[in-house]
């Protein structure tokens, strides 16, 4: 009895199969149902090469009557039925690198192995997979991108794990020793697995000693290839991202370069990544700070367009946890280097991050809508004790407030904090004695250093504080000038506590009318005082009798350090 089905159920392959079983002018006794495809087929035909449909034809009630079957799980779909039946049938197919895992998997549903039959699905599959899929890097990795669709099946059979050793053993063996060019063509080849296969090979190629590089080659071509351009990035590319962040290896079993997180952070921000994966790159990254460029950290703050500052407070967390490894690293205590404990972490990779940095916070400067804390942040996420001079950061802040000219006093104040012009190089402290930016607490600061200098008789002041003259006699001079220096700051800091003190009883006298405080302030002294003395010299360096200059000048060559203390500051001005 023939049974006739809508062509439009059936697909041209399933077509032409149905085509060959009615041509036979055989009534068909056997209907099989695959999700919405219907196949009408003959038992004798099916049953000596199928255990599964054999057993289904021993449990009907009438097996000399149409049997219908219904299978909804075979791995494959209806495909895959279509070729497994042709094959009961004897009709031939290709089997190709693309279709042979639907083929070994629905050959291991539908029983079709040597158990049921000589000559098998299963055995010809087998053969395939041996001979001709699994024999190269291209035909494995087809294999298992083919079988996501087929699990959890073609893990249950061992057909993912095998195509997973394959892949890792051919790809190590091409990275070490090429056979085509380019040389880095096989990590081409893996980015078109899914992330959750790639990490399996990744841990295969572990497994069998792959260098570290080969393994950075690896994630980076895979990242470079799935992943599209800034530009392009949506949030519908978050969940592919932060598989991307989970599959990463630990950093000391991948050599993989900073250039590589800070991209792969600025696309975290770009698609609004969980917390976890932002977390996990910054860490990545703050470990690895001391080898960033300038580049790198604006890799980071820029949006995808390239035009705008969008994000601080990753390259704040990140110089954060740089310090704080760094300080955990040497044995030191956070404590002791910012409230006044007296340690100077001084460390190359310190040193070399403080530079970058000072770099950054000058490029950022310029962003009229840049605030103050975020400015501040940044550049004072370095201890002060890193730095050696502050000219490049003196060069920042007068950045700043270039950029943002209409700030009060105390604003600049807080602008000016993070940077001590006691550490300025002559020049640096000569440009901001003239610099009308400046808050004049800054300006009297770098006066007083110079006037100090004038007063101990230590010869040319540019002698002593240029970065460019690091000679054997400049770093005698030096030691021996340090010794009194510091005791003639002390002096200094008493002066200038109590002249500020006259300086406020003077202004509060005025205010109420009582002469008693003027009087005390007017009455001249019997022994000349540092006041008096700072007052002529005052004359000689007056800041504002040249006018502003430009910052582009400053030096940047940095060598020389003054231990001085720095004057305690007030909140009071002297006008």
């Amino acid at each position: 009895m023939a049974v006739s089905f809508p062509s439009s159920q059936l697909s041209p392959s399933m077509d032409r199969t149905t085509q060959w079983v009615f041509s036979q002018d055989i009534p068909t006794d056997l209907i099989v149902e695959v999700g919405n495809s219907c196949f009408p087929l003959h038992k004798l035909m099916m049953v000596p090469k199928s255990g599964y449909i054999r057993k289904k034809v021993h449990q009907a009630a009438d097996p000399a009557a149409i049997i219908p079957i219904e299978i909804s799980d075979i791995p494959g779909g209806a495909e895959a039925f279509d070729r497994a039946a042709r094959f009961c049938y004897g009709v031939n197919f290709e089997i190709t690198v693309y279709n042979i895992a639907a083929l070994r998997c629905a050959a291991e549903y539908l029983e079709m192995t040597e158990e049921h039959g000589e000559a098998s699905l299963a055995s010809r599959t087998e053969e395939f997979l041996e001979k001709a899929a699994l024999k190269t890097l291209s035909g494995a990795v087809a294999v298992l991108r083919s079988c996501e669709e087929l699990l959890p099946f073609a893990d249950k059979i061992g057909l993912v794990q095998r195509s997973i050793d394959v892949i890792g053993l051919k790809a190590c063996k091409e990275a070490t020793f090429p056979t085509r060019s380019p040389t880095e063509w096989w990590a081409a080849e893996l980015s078109s697995l899914p992330p959750i296969f790639f990490q399996k090979v990744l841990a295969a190629m572990q497994a069998r000693s792959a260098s570290p590089k080969t393994l950075a080659t690896a994630i980076s071509t895979y990242t470079n290839l799935t992943l599209p351009n800034n530009a392009t990035l949506t949030t519908h590319h978050q969940t592919h991202l932060e598989s991307i962040v989970s599959l990463l290896p630990p950093n000391d079993t991948v050599a993989l370069p900073i250039s590589f997180f800070c991209v792969l952070l600025r696309n975290a921000i770009a698609v609004s990544a969980s917390p976890a994966s932002h977390e996990n790159l910054e860490k990545r990254i703050s470990s690895l700070l001391d080898t960033a460029t300038l580049t790198d950290l604006l890799t980071i703050t820029l949006d995808p367009s390239g035009e705008r500052i969008a994000n601080l407070d990753s390259v704040r967390k990140v110089i954060s946890g740089f310090v704080e490894r760094e300080t955990s690293g040497s044995g030191r205590s956070l404590a002791g280097i910012f409230y006044g404990g007296g340690v100077a972490l001084c460390s190359a990779p310190m040193q070399k991050v403080a530079r970058m940095v000072d770099a950054f916070v000058a490029e950022i400067a310029t962003d009229a809508e840049m605030p103050i804390s975020k400015f501040v942040g940044i550049a004072g996420a370095i201890p002060k004790s890193a730095r050696k001079f502050d000219d490049d950061l003196y060069r920042a802040v007068d950045i700043y407030l270039k950029a943002h000219h209409g700030l009060d006093e105390i604003d600049r104040e807080k602008v000016c904090s993070v940077m001590d012009p006691l550490k300025l190089s002559y020049e640096a402290r000569l440009h901001a004695s003239q610099n009308k930016r400046l808050p004049l607490q800054i300006v009297l600061s770098a006066l007083y250093y110079d006037q100090l200098k004038i007063r101990s008789g230590k010869g040319d002041l540019n002698m002593v504080t240029s970065p460019h003259l690091p000679t054997a006699e400049v770093v005698r001079k030096q030691a021996k000038a340090d010794a009194s220096l510091a005791q003639e700051n002390e002096t200094l800091r008493t002066e200038l506590a109590r002249m500020k003190m006259l300086v406020s009883n003077f202004e509060q006298s005025q205010g109420s009318g009582s002469s008693r405080y003027a009087k005390a302030v007017a009455a001249p002294s019997k022994k000349p005082t540092f006041f008096a003395s700072f007052s002529r010299t005052f004359g000689k360096l007056n800041p504002f009798r040249h006018g502003s200059k430009d910052t582009s000048n400053i030096a940047d060559d940095l060598s020389v350090d003054v231990a001085v203390v720095k004057p305690k500051k007030r909140r009071s001005s002297i006008s």
